[in-house]
């Protein structure tokens, strides 16, 4: 189940999670990361984006899909 953004728990922020489906297995790592950082940078876009509780703060946990992957590549 996926958290809805929160502003709140977007200040608290202190680490980044990205999880590939088998689906993107035939992505280079170059195209990942350059993903990664465009969802991350706009996580209130995301479909599926959990907050993982730590010590800290927060590890925000984005999902990644072919929707947003089909979102980002329609800019």
């Amino acid at each position: 189940m996926s958290n809805k953004f929160d502003s709140y728990r977007e200040a608290l922020v202190v680490e980044n999670h990205t999880i590939w489906s088998d689906e993107f297995d035939d992505w280079s790592r170059e195209d990942r990361s350059r993903m990664e950082a465009i969802l991350h940078a706009n996580p209130e876009q995301v479909a599926f984006l959990d907050y993982v509780r730590q010590h800290t703060g927060f590890a925000r946990q984005i999902t990644v899909t072919a929707a947003d992957l089909q979102r980002l590549s329609a800019h």
